[in-house]
C-alpha cells in the first residue's frame, strides 16, 4: 500500500471510531485534535496531530500550541512531547493514531503529575486606570447647546428663570458693605 492509502484507511478508520466523541476533533483530512481528559479537569490538554505525505513511514507532527494548553508549563509539555515520540518511534510505519491517543489517555495522570498550573497575571490595574480616564474625560464634557435650544429652555419655563438667573449674578458680584 502507499502512504496515501495508509491515510486514507486510518482516516475511516478514525472517522468511525470517534464519530460523536466531543474529544476528537478533525481539523482537515490529516490534522486533528484530540482533548485527553475532561473540560473541567484541569489536567486535561489537547494534542494537534497533523500527517506529513509520507505518514505512517515518517512520523506525525504532535504539538501542544493549541490555547487550552496555556496553562501547562514548558516542563509538562516538553514531558508529554519526548513521552509520545517514544510511542510514535515504536509504532513508525504503521497506522498509530487511535494507539497514541488511547495510550495518552490511559497514562493522563502520569504524564501530568508535575503538571504546575502556569497563571497568567492580568493587571487589571492599568484597564482600571484607562477606563476610569475616559470616565474622566466623560464627565467634563459638558452638553453644548445651540441657542435655538437655550431659548426654547427659557420660553418653556418663563420669566422665573431670568429672574432667578438675575439674582444669582446679582448674588456673585456682591452688595454694599453695611458697615
Amino acid at each position: 500500500m502507499t502512504a496515501n492509502e495508509d491515510q486514507e484507511m486510518e482516516l475511516e478508520a478514525l472517522r468511525s471510531i470517534y464519530e460523536g466523541d466531543e474529544c476528537f476533533k478533525e481539523i482537515s483530512p490529516g490534522s486533528f485534535q484530540f482533548r485527553i481528559g475532561d473540560l473541567e479537569d484541569s489536567k486535561a490538554f489537547i494534542l494537534d496531530v497533523t500527517w506529513p505525505e509520507m505518514y505512517p513511514e515518517t512520523a506525525p507532527q504532535i504539538s501542544l500550541d493549541a490555547f487550552f494548553n496555556n496553562r501547562i508549563s514548558a516542563e509538562t509539555k516538553q514531558l508529554i512531547l519526548s513521552k509520545l515520540e517514544e510511542q510514535v518511534e515504536a509504532n513508525l510505519g504503521t497506522a498509530m493514531m487511535y494507539t497514541l491517543f488511547e495510550w495518552a489517555k490511559e497514562n493522563q495522570e502520569a504524564l501530568m503529575e508535575n503538571h504546575k498550573p502556569t497563571v497568567t497575571a492580568v493587571t487589571l490595574t492599568s484597564s482600571n486606570e484607562a477606563t476610569t480616564g475616559s470616565m474622566a474625560k466623560k464627565k467634563e464634557k459638558k452638553e453644548q447647546l445651540t441657542k435655538a435650544q437655550k431659548r426654547r429652555i427659557i420660553n418653556r419655563t418663563g420669566t422665573s428663570v431670568r429672574l432667578f438667573s438675575s439674582l444669582f449674578q446679582l448674588s456673585k458680584t456682591g452688595g454694599k458693605d453695611d458697615d
